[in-house]
């Protein structure tokens, strides 16, 4: 599509107004992926516009891109084409809310500021504390699939997502489950829209569950000299009574990372220095409840970490830490001009094993690294070269895939969450093949068989 489309501007205008139609190079650039940028962005206020708008990029040829706050396009791979950014973000209304039941109906653009904030109300939330929490949408993060601390008790989104609405390649709207917590009405498709990026469907309503608010939060830290020694306390931790709200093993660099200055202007709020920045491995614990519960749960903990050198957080403190952990990632963005994130998931059990062979990659590959392991299973991992010279490229690509094979060899999955968008390319070609890359090429045939939502090359051959 040319920049001089007038035809097509005006057939947008037409559907949503011309204030909602953006054209201006200048504005345009805030859509980009990273060297991409759309020819045209707009900003549809309602399900049957975003449908319309789908069918006429369809008629046009057109490669659409839905996006919201465009907090996390960083995880996307540049697509091959980009014409057109839908921008969901005037979709922001609670559609319906129902505190006694514990569901909720949202329009994707409405940020989860805005959302926390009405359930608050209520003594209730949703357990989406994910990077980039601050400025983030509903449906930007069920889209990403971004992942939560609080997924150690809650679950992913996949857990709470009870339904949804969304327009798929060929303009239709489309309903999956339902607004009730219990609901056996046919497949759960709209749990292939979560993770997607929008290479699936648009969406435009979202069903959720809410739950109680945490009460009172407190927190314990205890240090280790060794990413064994860390795993060990978790384990041990999983095998007694204690359910912590969350539970993270993190890496000295991954430590000291979330205590230095550029965590506190991402995540503001005092948190000694000493607290996490000790030099050696870590795990942090949190856990809510009522003041004897929590007495209950410190005594439990200081039990099973036996002799390991711990110190306590109260309730600011320990806030401020899951808040650091819940921003890990544009907090890595920050400590490299070149970081490269990595998600992996493991069983529990071999946690440690994956932590083991990333730090003998990362050093054996001359890259710093940092790593925050959940207690679930996944793992992040932080790759952060002192530039972006081809030299440290070539040894961040060697480091990738490295740890992809690793991964591979404990039988865990592996994806890469962020990198400079130059590198983008060539890394993400070391993440998806055979089985899994034929399977995402099928579900794109089906939900998108005229190819308008803008993918990757990795997603299909058309």
């Amino acid at each position: 599509m040319s920049m001089a489309a007038p035809g097509i501007s005006s057939g947008l205008a037409e559907i949503v107004g011309p204030a909602n139609v953006v054209t201006d190079p200048t504005q345009l650039a805030a859509y980009g992926i990273g060297a991409c940028a759309p020819k045209i962005a707009v900003r549809p206020g309602t399900n049957q516009e975003v449908a319309e708008i789908v069918r006429l990029a369809v008629a046009e040829k057109l490669a659409l891109v839905p996006v919201g706050a465009r907090t996390k396009l960083c995880m996307n791979i540049p697509p091959r084409r980009y014409d057109l950014a839908l921008d969901m973000t005037r979709l922001d209304r609670i559609v319906a809310y129902d505190p006694d039941d514990l569901t909720l109906s949202v329009e994707p653009g409405i940020s989860l500021r805005k959302l926390a904030d009405v359930l608050a109300e209520h003594g209730q939330f949703i357990p989406l504390a994910v990077p980039f929490l601050r400025n983030a949408t509903v449906g930007g993060t069920i889209a990403s699939g971004a992942d939560s601390p609080l997924r150690h008790s809650y679950g992913t989104a996949r857990d709470y997502t009870l339904g949804m609405e969304f327009v798929t390649g060929d303009g239709k709207i489309v309903k999956s489950g339902g607004r009730v917590v219990k609901n056996v009405s046919g497949y759960d498709l709209h749990k292939l829209m979560i993770g997607s990026l929008g290479s699936l469907g648009v969406l435009t309503k979202i069903n959720l569950r809410t739950f109680p608010a945490p009460r009172e939060l407190r927190g314990l830290v205890a240090y280790f000299d060794s990413a064994q020694s860390a795993v060990e306390l978790r384990q041990s931790i999983a095998k007694s009574p204690l359910k912590p709200l969350t539970l993270e093993i993190l890496s000295p660099l991954a430590a000291e990372s979330l205590s230095c200055d550029r965590a506190e202007q991402i995540e503001p709020g005092q948190l000694r220095a000493y607290a996490l920045a000790s030099g050696r491995w870590t795990i942090l614990a949190s856990f809510c409840g009522a003041e004897e519960v929590l007495k209950r749960y410190e005594r439990g903990l200081r039990e099973v970490a036996g002799t390991a050198d711990s110190v306590s957080l109260g309730k600011s403190a320990a806030a401020v830490a899951l808040g650091r952990v819940r921003e890990f990632i544009p907090i890595a963005l920050e400590s490299s001009p070149a970081a490269v994130v990595v998600k992996a998931s493991v069983l529990p059990a071999r946690i440690g094993e994956l932590l083991g062979d990333a730090e003998s990659i990362a050093a054996e590959s001359g890259v710093r690294s940092a790593a925050i392991a959940r207690g679930v299973g996944l793992i992040y991992f932080a790759l952060l070269p002192e530039s972006r010279q081809d030299e440290n490229r070539s040894r961040a690509a060697r480091a990738v895939s490295r740890l992809r094979d690793a991964c591979i060899r404990r039988t865990g999955n592996f994806a890469i969450a962020c990198c400079p968008a130059e590198w983008r390319g060539s890394l993400s070609k070391l993440q998806t093949s055979g089985a899994e890359l034929e399977l995402m090429r099928k579900l794109k045939s089906v939900f998108d068989p005229s190819g308008v939502f803008a993918s990757n090359p990795l997603a299909s051959d058309t």
